[in-house]
């Protein structure tokens, strides 16, 4: 009965019913779904930022408030019962689980955008879990992306670059510097800790333009496989996840701690 209720709550009338639409959505002009994306952004200052920087006929902003509900650990009553989750839904319009509808989905284009650290990429992971376990047909008909905000800002007098890797800072400060042992007079050199911390024109350019963006789409080769990593690394198995962990810690390449 609390499911029933909460879903009445979150499910849209219509693909034009503004008035049920979450307070904190800033949505877009158009009305095709097929040109328009949802941003969700971790954090109401980068929130604000993407919501000045943005451009307003196809690109809708949600700011996601610090890290949502694990669904891989609650029942159904649980997670409608999430201000945040609810929010997704209610601005998605497609309803959840047995009750979605791929074709009521307002946007085709749904674009998780975090900070580039380890709570960025947890608030990344939680998000997932929710598509995958709620929402799994937004992730098979391929509207699910990660934004890839840089991790660098190099700048040298009136030159400014935006570096996305280790590797390409070393190569942009190179181009700047003119070589080892070169003159690096006047050279900046900015670590981004959070997506809060771009200017809303600095976050369009890199983040959110899409001549100048990157983007990855999040595609699901194996359903069974995938169902059983988010069950092993989300669930409550804990000696599972901790075996899983020991046998992969090889792996790990960019470990932020």
């Amino acid at each position: 009965e609390a499911a029933r209720r909460a879903r009445e709550l979150t499910r849209r009338k219509g693909a034009l019913d503004i008035a049920s639409l979450p307070g904190k959505l800033a949505d877009c002009s158009n009305r095709d779904p097929a040109k328009s994306e949802l941003v969700l952004v971790e954090g109401d200052s980068a929130g604000g930022s993407a919501k000045q920087g943005r451009d307003r006929s196809f690109q809708a902003i949600l700011p996601i408030k610090g890290k949502i509900l694990n669904v891989e650990r609650a029942r159904i009553d649980r997670i409608l019962s999430n201000a945040e989750i609810r929010a997704m839904i209610t601005a998605i319009g497609a309803g959840i689980k047995d009750d979605f509808d791929l074709d009521r989905a307002r946007y085709h284009k749904i674009i998780i955008m975090t900070d580039a650290d380890v709570d960025g990429a947890h608030i990344r992971t939680l998000l997932l879990t929710f598509f995958f376990r709620q929402m799994r047909e937004l992730i098979e008909s391929g509207y699910i992306y990660i934004a890839q905000p840089p991790l660098y800002r190099v700048a040298k007098g009136k030159k400014e670059y935006y570096a996305y890797s280790e590797d390409q800072r070393e190569e942009i400060v190179g181009r700047l510097t003119n070589g080892k042992g070169s003159d690096s007079r006047g050279l900046n050199i900015q670590r981004y800790k959070g997506l809060g911390e771009m200017n809303p024109g600095q976050l369009w350019n890199t983040t959110m333009d899409p001549d100048s963006r990157t983007i990855f789409q999040v595609t699901m080769e194996g359903e069974a496989e995938a169902g059983d990593i988010f069950s092993r690394l989300m669930g409550e198995d804990v000696e599972s996840r901790r075996k899983f962990i020991e046998k992969n810690a090889r792996y790990v390449r960019n470990l932020d701690v």
